[in-house]
Protein backbone atom coordinates (compact mmCIF):
# COMPACT_ATOMS: atom_id res chain seq x y z
CA UNK A 1 0.00 0.00 0.00
CA UNK A 2 2.16 3.23 -0.71
CA UNK A 3 1.94 5.13 -3.96
CA UNK A 4 -0.39 7.98 -4.81
CA UNK A 5 -3.41 6.90 -6.79
CA UNK A 6 -5.45 10.08 -7.06
CA UNK A 7 -5.32 11.26 -3.45
CA UNK A 8 -4.65 7.76 -2.05
CA UNK A 9 -1.31 6.78 -0.58
CA UNK A 10 -0.31 3.12 -0.78
CA UNK A 11 2.62 1.27 0.78
CA UNK A 12 4.72 -1.31 -1.02
CA UNK A 13 7.72 -1.85 -3.23
CA UNK A 14 5.68 -2.83 -6.28
CA UNK A 15 3.15 -0.03 -5.76
CA UNK A 16 5.97 2.56 -5.71
CA UNK A 17 8.33 0.88 -8.16
CA UNK A 18 9.08 3.95 -10.29
CA UNK A 19 9.84 6.33 -7.46
CA UNK A 20 11.71 3.66 -5.51
CA UNK A 21 13.91 2.87 -8.54
CA UNK A 22 14.63 6.58 -8.97
CA UNK A 23 15.69 6.84 -5.33
CA UNK A 24 17.94 3.80 -5.77
CA UNK A 25 19.65 5.72 -8.58
CA UNK A 26 19.98 8.83 -6.41
CA UNK A 27 21.53 6.69 -3.66
CA UNK A 28 24.09 5.44 -6.16
CA UNK A 29 25.05 9.02 -6.97
CA UNK A 30 25.34 9.79 -3.23
CA UNK A 31 27.73 6.85 -2.89
CA UNK A 32 29.72 8.00 -5.91
CA UNK A 33 30.52 11.28 -4.15
CA UNK A 34 32.35 9.31 -1.45
CA UNK A 35 33.85 6.81 -3.89
CA UNK A 36 35.75 9.54 -5.75
CA UNK A 37 37.88 9.95 -2.60
CA UNK A 38 38.48 6.41 -1.33
CA UNK A 39 41.52 5.61 -3.46
CA UNK A 40 42.88 9.06 -4.25
CA UNK A 41 42.66 11.31 -1.18
CA UNK A 42 44.80 9.22 1.24
CA UNK A 43 47.48 9.02 -1.46
CA UNK A 44 47.26 12.76 -2.13
CA UNK A 45 48.06 13.45 1.50
CA UNK A 46 51.30 11.50 1.33
CA UNK A 47 52.53 12.08 -2.23
CA UNK A 48 51.22 15.56 -3.10
CA UNK A 49 51.15 17.33 0.27
CA UNK A 50 53.99 15.51 2.04
CA UNK A 51 52.09 14.48 5.15
CA UNK A 52 54.45 12.35 7.22
CA UNK A 53 52.16 10.95 9.95
CA UNK A 54 49.05 8.78 9.80
CA UNK A 55 47.25 11.18 12.16
CA UNK A 56 47.74 14.08 9.74
CA UNK A 57 46.87 11.98 6.70
CA UNK A 58 43.61 10.84 8.30
CA UNK A 59 42.56 14.34 9.39
CA UNK A 60 40.26 14.62 6.37
CA UNK A 61 38.28 11.68 7.75
CA UNK A 62 37.95 13.34 11.14
CA UNK A 63 36.46 16.40 9.43
CA UNK A 64 34.18 14.24 7.30
CA UNK A 65 32.98 12.06 10.17
CA UNK A 66 32.29 14.86 12.64
CA UNK A 67 30.44 16.94 10.06
CA UNK A 68 28.39 14.04 8.74
CA UNK A 69 27.50 12.87 12.26
CA UNK A 70 26.15 16.28 13.30
CA UNK A 71 24.40 16.77 9.97
CA UNK A 72 22.58 13.45 10.40
CA UNK A 73 20.93 14.83 13.56
CA UNK A 74 19.83 17.96 11.74
CA UNK A 75 18.75 16.08 8.61
CA UNK A 76 16.51 13.67 10.47
CA UNK A 77 14.74 16.39 12.44
CA UNK A 78 14.43 18.65 9.37
CA UNK A 79 13.03 15.81 7.25
CA UNK A 80 10.29 15.25 9.83
CA UNK A 81 9.46 18.98 9.97
CA UNK A 82 9.81 20.33 6.41
CA UNK A 83 9.79 17.17 4.32
CA UNK A 84 12.32 14.85 2.74
CA UNK A 85 12.82 16.45 -0.68
CA UNK A 86 13.96 19.94 0.44
CA UNK A 87 16.63 18.34 2.63
CA UNK A 88 17.76 16.11 -0.25
CA UNK A 89 18.09 19.06 -2.65
CA UNK A 90 19.98 21.12 -0.05
CA UNK A 91 22.46 18.26 0.34
CA UNK A 92 23.25 18.23 -3.36
CA UNK A 93 23.73 22.00 -3.43
CA UNK A 94 26.31 21.71 -0.63
CA UNK A 95 28.07 18.85 -2.47
CA UNK A 96 28.58 20.68 -5.76
CA UNK A 97 31.87 22.44 -4.79
CA UNK A 98 33.55 19.29 -3.42
CA UNK A 99 35.27 17.95 -6.56
CA UNK A 100 36.38 21.46 -7.56
CA UNK A 101 38.02 22.01 -4.17
CA UNK A 102 39.83 18.68 -4.46
CA UNK A 103 41.08 19.56 -7.94
CA UNK A 104 42.25 23.07 -7.05
CA UNK A 105 43.53 22.45 -3.50
CA UNK A 106 46.90 24.20 -3.00
CA UNK A 107 47.34 22.67 0.46
CA UNK A 108 45.87 20.00 2.73
CA UNK A 109 43.56 22.50 4.43
CA UNK A 110 41.49 22.70 1.25
CA UNK A 111 41.09 18.92 1.24
CA UNK A 112 39.89 19.03 4.84
CA UNK A 113 37.44 21.82 3.94
CA UNK A 114 36.16 19.79 0.99
CA UNK A 115 35.47 16.93 3.38
CA UNK A 116 33.51 19.20 5.69
CA UNK A 117 31.22 19.95 2.73
CA UNK A 118 31.19 16.28 1.75
CA UNK A 119 30.11 15.37 5.28
CA UNK A 120 27.18 17.80 5.05
CA UNK A 121 26.32 16.48 1.59
CA UNK A 122 26.32 12.87 2.78
CA UNK A 123 24.43 13.58 5.98
CA UNK A 124 21.61 15.37 4.17
CA UNK A 125 21.33 13.21 1.05
CA UNK A 126 21.89 9.74 2.47
CA UNK A 127 19.62 10.37 5.46
CA UNK A 128 16.75 11.46 3.26
CA UNK A 129 17.09 8.69 0.66
CA UNK A 130 17.01 6.14 3.50
CA UNK A 131 13.91 7.73 5.02
CA UNK A 132 12.14 8.02 1.67
CA UNK A 133 12.57 4.33 0.90
CA UNK A 134 11.36 3.35 4.38
CA UNK A 135 8.36 5.66 3.88
CA UNK A 136 7.43 4.10 0.54
CA UNK A 137 7.59 0.41 1.42
CA UNK A 138 6.00 0.48 4.88
CA UNK A 139 6.86 -2.00 7.63
CA UNK A 140 6.67 -5.28 5.70
CA UNK A 141 9.80 -5.05 3.51
CA UNK A 142 12.08 -2.64 5.38
CA UNK A 143 15.09 -4.96 5.32
CA UNK A 144 14.85 -5.45 1.56
CA UNK A 145 14.33 -1.73 0.94
CA UNK A 146 17.34 -0.78 3.05
CA UNK A 147 19.41 -3.53 1.46
CA UNK A 148 18.65 -2.09 -1.97
CA UNK A 149 19.39 1.43 -0.75
CA UNK A 150 22.75 0.55 0.77
CA UNK A 151 23.61 -1.76 -2.14
CA UNK A 152 23.18 0.96 -4.72
CA UNK A 153 25.22 3.42 -2.68
CA UNK A 154 28.12 1.14 -1.90
CA UNK A 155 28.34 -0.48 -5.33
CA UNK A 156 28.73 3.09 -6.58
CA UNK A 157 31.39 3.73 -3.92
CA UNK A 158 33.26 0.67 -5.19
CA UNK A 159 32.96 1.52 -8.88
CA UNK A 160 34.11 5.09 -8.45
CA UNK A 161 36.97 4.02 -6.15
CA UNK A 162 38.11 1.55 -8.80
CA UNK A 163 37.64 3.93 -11.72
CA UNK A 164 39.46 6.81 -10.05
CA UNK A 165 42.36 4.42 -9.34
CA UNK A 166 42.51 3.38 -12.99
CA UNK A 167 42.33 6.99 -14.17
CA UNK A 168 45.02 8.07 -11.70
CA UNK A 169 47.32 5.27 -12.87
CA UNK A 170 47.50 6.85 -16.33
CA UNK A 171 46.57 10.51 -15.77
CA UNK A 172 47.84 11.27 -12.26
CA UNK A 173 46.09 11.89 -8.94
CA UNK A 174 44.66 15.24 -10.11
CA UNK A 175 42.56 16.58 -11.80
CA UNK A 176 41.20 13.79 -14.02
CA UNK A 177 39.87 11.39 -11.33
CA UNK A 178 37.65 14.10 -9.86
CA UNK A 179 35.88 14.86 -13.14
CA UNK A 180 33.66 11.91 -12.19
CA UNK A 181 32.63 13.79 -9.05
CA UNK A 182 31.59 16.85 -11.05
CA UNK A 183 29.30 14.72 -13.23
CA UNK A 184 27.88 12.86 -10.23
CA UNK A 185 27.03 16.05 -8.32
CA UNK A 186 25.31 17.59 -11.35
CA UNK A 187 23.22 14.48 -12.01
CA UNK A 188 22.27 14.15 -8.36
CA UNK A 189 21.06 17.72 -8.07
CA UNK A 190 19.18 17.67 -11.38
CA UNK A 191 17.46 14.35 -10.72
CA UNK A 192 16.46 15.31 -7.19
CA UNK A 193 14.96 18.65 -8.23
CA UNK A 194 13.14 17.41 -11.32
CA UNK A 195 11.97 13.89 -10.56
CA UNK A 196 11.99 12.99 -6.84
CA UNK A 197 8.63 13.31 -5.07
CA UNK A 198 7.97 14.06 -1.40
CA UNK A 199 7.24 10.99 0.79
CA UNK A 200 6.58 12.48 4.23
CA UNK A 201 2.86 11.83 3.76
CA UNK A 202 3.54 8.09 3.79
CA UNK A 203 5.12 8.30 7.26
CA UNK A 204 2.21 10.39 8.52
CA UNK A 205 -0.27 7.83 7.23
CA UNK A 206 1.66 4.93 8.72
CA UNK A 207 1.65 6.57 12.14
CA UNK A 208 -1.15 5.32 14.40
CA UNK A 209 -3.93 7.93 14.35
CA UNK A 210 -4.38 7.51 18.08
CA UNK A 211 -0.75 8.36 18.69
CA UNK A 212 -0.56 11.51 16.56
CA UNK A 213 0.21 13.79 19.49
CA UNK A 214 3.29 15.89 20.14
CA UNK A 215 5.45 12.90 21.10
CA UNK A 216 8.59 12.94 23.22
CA UNK A 217 11.00 15.87 23.25
CA UNK A 218 14.02 15.50 20.97
CA UNK A 219 16.42 15.18 23.92
CA UNK A 220 14.33 12.36 25.31
CA UNK A 221 14.43 10.64 21.93
CA UNK A 222 18.21 11.03 21.87
CA UNK A 223 18.55 9.56 25.38
CA UNK A 224 16.25 6.67 24.48
CA UNK A 225 18.15 5.91 21.28
CA UNK A 226 21.58 6.18 22.87
CA UNK A 227 21.09 4.67 26.34
CA UNK A 228 17.73 3.54 27.65
CA UNK A 229 16.34 1.43 24.80
CA UNK A 230 18.34 -1.79 24.70
CA UNK A 231 17.94 -2.44 20.98
CA UNK A 232 18.54 1.14 19.81
CA UNK A 233 21.57 1.63 22.07
CA UNK A 234 23.07 -1.67 20.91
CA UNK A 235 22.48 -0.61 17.31
CA UNK A 236 24.12 2.79 17.91
CA UNK A 237 27.33 1.31 19.33
CA UNK A 238 27.49 -1.34 16.58
CA UNK A 239 27.02 1.33 13.91
CA UNK A 240 29.79 3.43 15.45
CA UNK A 241 32.22 0.49 15.50
CA UNK A 242 31.27 -0.52 11.97
CA UNK A 243 32.20 2.91 10.63
CA UNK A 244 35.26 2.99 12.87
CA UNK A 245 36.61 0.00 10.96
CA UNK A 246 35.48 1.58 7.68
CA UNK A 247 37.62 4.61 8.54
CA UNK A 248 40.58 2.26 8.93
CA UNK A 249 39.84 0.69 5.53
CA UNK A 250 39.35 4.08 3.84
CA UNK A 251 42.15 6.11 5.40
CA UNK A 252 44.91 3.74 6.51
CA UNK A 253 44.87 0.72 4.21
CA UNK A 254 45.68 2.61 0.96
CA UNK A 255 48.73 4.13 2.69
CA UNK A 256 49.84 0.72 3.99
CA UNK A 257 49.34 -0.83 0.55
CA UNK A 258 51.27 1.94 -1.19
CA UNK A 259 54.12 1.51 1.31
CA UNK A 260 54.16 -2.20 0.41
CA UNK A 261 54.80 -1.28 -3.23
CA UNK A 262 51.37 -1.90 -4.76
CA UNK A 263 50.57 0.18 -7.88
CA UNK A 264 47.68 2.65 -7.71
CA UNK A 265 45.46 0.47 -9.92
CA UNK A 266 45.77 -2.46 -7.49
CA UNK A 267 45.13 -0.16 -4.52
CA UNK A 268 41.99 1.04 -6.32
CA UNK A 269 40.90 -2.56 -6.87
CA UNK A 270 41.34 -3.33 -3.17
CA UNK A 271 39.53 -0.12 -2.22
CA UNK A 272 36.66 -1.17 -4.47
CA UNK A 273 36.50 -4.88 -3.58
CA UNK A 274 35.34 -4.23 -0.03
CA UNK A 275 32.38 -1.91 -0.81
CA UNK A 276 31.32 -3.81 -3.96
CA UNK A 277 31.07 -7.06 -1.99
CA UNK A 278 29.24 -5.19 0.75
CA UNK A 279 26.95 -3.52 -1.79
CA UNK A 280 25.95 -6.61 -3.75
CA UNK A 281 25.46 -8.83 -0.71
CA UNK A 282 23.26 -6.27 1.07
CA UNK A 283 20.34 -6.96 -1.21
CA UNK A 284 20.24 -10.56 0.05
CA UNK A 285 21.07 -9.81 3.68
CA UNK A 286 18.50 -7.04 3.99
CA UNK A 287 15.77 -9.34 2.67
CA UNK A 288 17.06 -12.19 4.85
CA UNK A 289 16.64 -10.05 7.97
CA UNK A 290 12.94 -9.63 7.10
CA UNK A 291 12.54 -13.42 7.26
CA UNK A 292 14.96 -14.64 9.92
CA UNK A 293 15.34 -11.62 12.20
CA UNK A 294 17.84 -8.84 12.73
CA UNK A 295 19.93 -9.72 15.78
CA UNK A 296 21.66 -12.89 14.63
CA UNK A 297 22.76 -11.28 11.35
CA UNK A 298 24.27 -8.31 13.16
CA UNK A 299 26.21 -10.49 15.61
CA UNK A 300 27.49 -12.73 12.82
CA UNK A 301 28.45 -9.74 10.69
CA UNK A 302 30.50 -8.04 13.40
CA UNK A 303 32.42 -11.27 14.07
CA UNK A 304 33.07 -11.87 10.35
CA UNK A 305 34.37 -8.30 10.04
CA UNK A 306 36.69 -8.84 13.01
CA UNK A 307 38.16 -12.01 11.48
CA UNK A 308 38.66 -10.32 8.11
CA UNK A 309 40.40 -7.30 9.66
CA UNK A 310 42.70 -9.56 11.68
CA UNK A 311 43.54 -11.41 8.46
CA UNK A 312 44.41 -8.12 6.74
CA UNK A 313 46.77 -7.26 9.61
CA UNK A 314 48.49 -10.63 9.31
CA UNK A 315 49.34 -10.37 5.58
CA UNK A 316 51.38 -8.15 3.26
CA UNK A 317 50.44 -9.21 -0.28
CA UNK A 318 47.76 -8.36 -2.83
CA UNK A 319 45.83 -11.68 -2.94
CA UNK A 320 45.51 -12.13 0.86
CA UNK A 321 44.51 -8.48 1.13
CA UNK A 322 41.88 -9.02 -1.57
CA UNK A 323 40.47 -12.01 0.33
CA UNK A 324 40.40 -9.91 3.50
CA UNK A 325 38.61 -7.06 1.69
CA UNK A 326 35.95 -9.44 0.40
CA UNK A 327 35.49 -10.92 3.89
CA UNK A 328 35.16 -7.43 5.36
CA UNK A 329 32.55 -6.62 2.74
CA UNK A 330 30.52 -9.74 3.52
CA UNK A 331 30.56 -9.01 7.25
CA UNK A 332 29.51 -5.41 6.68
CA UNK A 333 26.67 -6.52 4.39
CA UNK A 334 25.23 -8.59 7.25
CA UNK A 335 25.34 -5.56 9.56
CA UNK A 336 24.70 -2.33 7.67
CA UNK A 337 21.12 -2.56 6.34
CA UNK A 338 20.07 -4.71 9.30
CA UNK A 339 21.02 -2.02 11.84
CA UNK A 340 18.94 0.54 9.94
CA UNK A 341 16.04 -1.93 9.88
CA UNK A 342 16.29 -2.26 13.69
CA UNK A 343 16.01 1.51 14.04
CA UNK A 344 13.03 1.65 11.66
CA UNK A 345 11.37 -1.24 13.52
CA UNK A 346 11.58 0.51 16.90
CA UNK A 347 11.00 4.17 15.93
CA UNK A 348 7.46 5.57 15.87
CA UNK A 349 6.81 6.59 12.22
CA UNK A 350 6.34 10.32 12.90
CA UNK A 351 9.62 10.36 14.87
CA UNK A 352 11.47 8.10 12.46
CA UNK A 353 13.58 10.87 11.00
CA UNK A 354 14.75 12.09 14.41
CA UNK A 355 15.50 8.60 15.76
CA UNK A 356 17.28 7.62 12.54
CA UNK A 357 19.27 10.84 12.80
CA UNK A 358 20.45 9.93 16.31
CA UNK A 359 21.51 6.47 15.16
CA UNK A 360 23.30 7.88 12.14
CA UNK A 361 25.00 10.49 14.35
CA UNK A 362 26.63 7.75 16.42
CA UNK A 363 27.30 5.54 13.41
CA UNK A 364 29.09 8.23 11.42
CA UNK A 365 30.91 9.56 14.45
CA UNK A 366 32.77 6.27 14.02
CA UNK A 367 34.60 7.78 11.04
CA UNK A 368 36.11 10.50 13.22
CA UNK A 369 36.82 8.27 16.21
CA UNK A 370 38.29 5.61 13.95
CA UNK A 371 40.54 8.07 12.13
CA UNK A 372 41.87 9.49 15.40
CA UNK A 373 42.36 6.10 17.04
CA UNK A 374 43.97 4.45 14.04
CA UNK A 375 46.20 7.44 13.37
CA UNK A 376 47.45 7.63 16.95
CA UNK A 377 48.12 3.89 17.18
CA UNK A 378 49.84 3.76 13.80
CA UNK A 379 52.09 6.70 14.68
CA UNK A 380 52.84 5.54 18.22
CA UNK A 381 53.32 1.85 17.40
CA UNK A 382 52.71 0.63 13.83
CA UNK A 383 49.93 0.14 11.30
CA UNK A 384 49.60 -3.59 12.02
CA UNK A 385 48.84 -3.01 15.69
CA UNK A 386 46.32 -0.32 14.77
CA UNK A 387 44.51 -2.74 12.45
CA UNK A 388 44.51 -5.49 15.10
CA UNK A 389 43.05 -3.08 17.67
CA UNK A 390 40.18 -2.34 15.28
CA UNK A 391 39.58 -6.09 14.87
CA UNK A 392 39.35 -6.51 18.65
CA UNK A 393 36.91 -3.59 19.00
CA UNK A 394 34.72 -5.01 16.24
CA UNK A 395 34.51 -8.43 17.89
CA UNK A 396 33.66 -6.81 21.23
CA UNK A 397 30.86 -4.84 19.59
CA UNK A 398 29.34 -8.06 18.26
CA UNK A 399 29.33 -9.52 21.77
CA UNK A 400 27.54 -6.40 23.09
CA UNK A 401 24.82 -6.83 20.47
CA UNK A 402 24.43 -10.50 21.42
CA UNK A 403 23.96 -9.59 25.09
CA UNK A 404 21.94 -6.35 24.86
CA UNK A 405 19.81 -6.25 21.70
CA UNK A 406 16.30 -7.67 21.54
CA UNK A 407 14.90 -9.07 18.31
CA UNK A 408 12.89 -6.28 16.62
CA UNK A 409 11.60 -7.81 13.36
CA UNK A 410 7.87 -6.87 13.20
CA UNK A 411 6.64 -10.42 12.60
CA UNK A 412 8.96 -11.93 15.23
Amino acid sequence: MAARQGSEIRFGLRENAGQFALLVGVSALVGGMVGQERTIVPLLGVSSFGLSTATAALSFLVAFGLTKAVTNLVAGAMADRVGRKPVLVAGWLVGLPVPFLLILAPDWGWVVAANVLLGVNQGLTWSTTVLMKIDLVGPRNRGLALGLNEASGYIAVALTAFLTGVIAESAGLRPAPFFLGIAIAGLGLGGSVLFVRETRGHAELESDAAAQTAGPHWLRLAWQSTVSDRSLSAACQAGLVNNLNDAMAWGLLPIVQAAAGLPIAQIGLLAGAYPVTWGIAQVATGALSDRTGRKRLIVAGMLVQALAIAGIAATTAFIPWLIGAIGLGLGTALVYPTLLAVVADVAEPRRRGAVTGVYRFWRDLGFAIGAILVGLLADRFDARLAILAVAALTATSGVIVAVRMRETRPSA
